[in-house]
């Protein structure tokens, strides 16, 4: 009971320092105060301020419960070990081996340090160089982070806007993903991925390659969190185009916003209100500048450059072979798989787990 008693401690004292370190208690004080204000009879007064708080207290729910319920547990465990009571020991077995492995799937949290990290993300896949194949690939990349946020159980996915490609695939799609720790777990998918295959739409089914650029950026909600001056923005208006059927946006609705100091532009023309669509533009258009910042190193919109990585060779951090051979290798981490198939079909976690340990390192 004795070894018991230390093994308890020591996890115990282990969830603490986590706790510590992922500022828990600060989190719980926030948690309980929007509770408090959620609970009082005029909080739905002002729905869009009632929807941010209660979207801030699930999240906060879902970060601080867990680790406070695992530091009960071990605290209960550490009690019953000073019991001295041998015929308990079987017990207190079991249940610090449960808590034992559910600690080792929470420590990952410890890996998200960065003041984005818990962010919701835009995830935007645009089609590079290959033309009709490039096309087609960006569809494929588009399927597999969908799939991927499918097989998570605490992820939502939706499709903010998709442009077809003019034979197969999409010419550049935008996807929202909704969970705990979104930017900090997909921030290493940001970059040109590669794909090598037979072509099939190469009547000579000749090896093709091909280039998508993948854009991954923490969500900003609130215009106040990336401030940008109303003269350095253009906005136009115009009727949405397609491929024709009833998606088709019939009314001068589509909206295009372009950030004029660095080119950067966002196009919505999904069947919303022009409002709804000017909204979804101007929220891509802070996350994207959010982006530009952190990989520029530089607090200000206004010191900002446009952006240079363009899709195409020499500029890739991943290579999926599909022939003559075939691999998935991570051009930073190093980390391969030899199965692309499960990788395309979303089982990216390997890739995802390397780039934390390789962030972490470097």
């Amino acid at each position: 009971m004795k070894q018991l008693a230390i093994e308890c401690n020591t996890l115990l004292n282990e969830v603490q320092d986590a706790i510590s370190s992922l500022k828990i208690r600060e989190l719980e004080t926030e948690r309980n105060a929007l509770a408090d204000d959620m609970a009082s009879a005029d909080f739905w007064n002002h729905n869009e301020m009632a929807a941010r708080k209660s979207k801030r207290h699930a999240r906060l729910e879902e970060q601080v419960t867990p680790w406070l319920e695992l530091e009960q547990q071990l605290a209960e465990l550490v009690e019953l070990t000073a019991t001295g009571d041998e015929l308990l020991t079987s017990e207190i077995s079991e249940q610090l081996a449960r808590l034992e492995q559910r600690l080792a799937k929470m420590k990952q949290q410890l890996m998200f340090r960065g003041k984005y990290d818990n962010y919701d993300v835009i995830l935007t896949i645009h089609a590079g160089a290959g033309g009709t194949d490039a096309q087609d690939w960006a569809g494929m990349l588009l399927r597999m982070y969908s799939r991927w946020a499918s097989k998570q159980s605490s992820v939502e996915v939706s499709l903010i806007t998709e442009s077809a490609g003019d034979e197969a695939g999409i010419k550049s799609a935008s996807l929202e993903l909704i969970g705990p720790f979104m930017y900090g777990k997909l921030q290493g998918e940001h970059g040109v991925h590669r794909l090598v295959r037979q072509s099939p739409f190469n009547s000579d089914n000749l090896r093709q390659t091909s280039f998508a650029m993948v854009e991954v950026m923490p969500k900003v909600d609130e215009p106040k969190a990336v401030a940008i001056d109303d003269k350095d923005i253009k906005i136009d208006v115009y009727r949405s185009g397609g491929r024709g059927g009833q998606s088709v946006n019939t009314t001068d609705s589509a909206v295009r916003v372009t950030h004029i100091p660095t080119g950067v532009t966002v196009t919505i023309q999904n069947e919303r209100s022009q409002l709804q669509n000017k909204e979804a533009a101007l929220t891509i258009l802070r996350s994207r500048l959010l982006q530009l910042s952190l990989q520029q190193h530089v607090e200000r919109v206004e010191e900002l450059k446009g952006p240079s990585t363009s899709a195409e060779w020499g500029n890739q951090i991943r290579n999926y072979v599909l022939h003559p051979y075939k691999q998935v290798k991570d051009l930073r981490t190093k980390h391969e798989v030899k199965d692309p198939d499960s990788v395309l079909d979303g089982n990216i976690d390997e890739f995802i787990d390397a780039y934390l340990e390789y962030s972490l390192k470097s």
